[in-house]
């Protein structure tokens, strides 16, 4: 290692030591700037970072032509113009669809019969198309038939369980 890279090396290794007080005090030497973070390791990181693009050079210049081509690109509004809302929107610009409601996946076919033993009696509900059905009831969802089957309070895909297990009950690929 050269005399420069060793200092660099000796500089960075001192930051570790340094309380983030002492850190903070650190950045505002080499940035210039208050920071308002109170982190630790990213104050560490940042100044570290810093200490070597001084001696050895930062970004490329076609790493910084990147992205500067991104930051033209990008749209940087933080806060809406103050006539948003106030102006009737721009035709032009302006989408309008419908988003078909899709099926729970957890959820078999309808037409399937889920059965469950609790208490010492069966608990049926059948999928439908339309809701639930138990004792020729439909209920909205599978929980509210549940609750009237049971007369308890459950979430009914895990009362049937019901939940999404890509792999076996103990985490083991099938």
């Amino acid at each position: 290692m050269g005399e420069e890279t060793t200092r660099i090396h000796d500089e960075i290794e001192a930051l570790r030591q340094m309380s983030t007080a002492q850190l903070k005090a650190k950045y505002r030497e080499v940035f210039g700037e208050e920071t308002r973070s109170n982190h630790k390791q990213f104050l560490f990181r940042r100044i570290a970072w810093r200490i070597q693009a001084n001696a050895w050079g930062g970004l490329s210049e076609r790493a910084r032509q990147r992205a500067l081509e991104i930051a033209n690109d990008a749209d940087l509004r933080i806060r809406a113009p103050k006539n948003f809302l106030k102006d009737e929107p721009d035709e032009r610009r302006t989408a309008e669809a419908c988003v078909p409601a899709t099926a729970d996946p957890r959820l078999p076919l309808p037409g399937t019969r889920l059965v469950r033993r609790f208490r010492g009696k069966d608990v049926v509900v059948m999928v439908r198309k339309d809701g639930f059905e138990h004792d020729r009831q439909v209920y909205r969802s599978l929980s509210a038939a549940v609750r009237a089957a049971t007369g308890t309070s459950w979430n009914g895909f895990a009362f049937f369980g019901l939940g999404h297990r890509p792999w076996g009950e103990r985490g083991e690929r099938e």
